[in-house]
């Protein structure tokens, strides 16, 4: 049976200023999951996740009178996730031994955003062919059953999981989550192309992944 749907935000939002305890778990039950998710791609562990989710649910209860109705009540509550999860993560990556980065996910700061090229550009043709800047020869299709195998979308998970850490979370967002561009600016702060370019570079990286795993690993000429 689907959980109750949420009431609007107005309601909810009225509720929740009123200290309404059905109306808090709701919530709560709803949203939860996919905030641990977003705190995920900052910090960590899931333990650690689990932590942000539980600050950022008591700064919700402190600041709900804040709330000022300019984004929708999910993307402010997101928003105060992403922010005590990327101070969160700051501390981390200043704590982790070295030797400790990259396993099990604990790389969890900014990376860069990879600044190359975001296709291989021996994959194009060159200048002086009639084709300069096509493909030389374009990304061949996916078979379909391939990409419904658990094995695949374990790959796509450790594909988006070693992403730089700004490329990660707009993925996350957009392609995890299902927000649309605006939202995503709103919860992270970020112009509508700068997440255009982090969302196209970490697309573009995720694809070179599986391109490959469904190759069989081999390298692209």
């Amino acid at each position: 049976m689907p959980p109750p749907e949420l009431p609007p935000d107005d309601v909810l939002t009225g509720l929740l200023l009123a200290g309404d305890e059905a109306a808090f778990a709701q919530v709560v039950d709803a949203w939860s999951p996919g905030m641990r998710r977003l705190a995920r791609v900052y910090v960590s562990t899931e333990e650690s996740a689990a932590e942000v989710v539980q600050e950022a649910w008591l700064a919700v209860v402190q600041g709900i009178g804040t709330f000022a109705g300019r984004s929708s009540l999910r993307t402010w509550v997101y928003r105060i996730v992403a922010n005590i999860a990327r101070r969160r993560g700051g501390r981390e990556a200043r704590t982790i031994p070295a030797g400790a980065v990259g396993n099990d996910g604990g790389d969890r700061g900014d990376r860069g955003d990879g600044a190359g090229p975001t296709v291989d550009p021996a994959r194009f043709a060159p200048a002086g062919e009639p084709d300069a800047g096509h493909w030389q020869r374009p990304p061949a299709p996916w078979p379909e059953q391939a990409l419904l195998a658990g094995e695949v979308r374990a790959e796509v998970a450790a594909a988006v999981a070693g992403l730089p850490a700004r490329q990660r979370v707009v993925i996350t967002l957009r392609d995890v989550h299902g927000y649309d561009a605006a939202e995503v600016c709103s919860i992270l702060e970020i112009s509508a192309a700068n997440q255009r370019v982090l969302l196209h570079r970490a697309r573009a990286a995720v694809r070179l992944c599986l391109e490959r795993y469904l190759a069989g690993g081999e390298e692209e000429p």
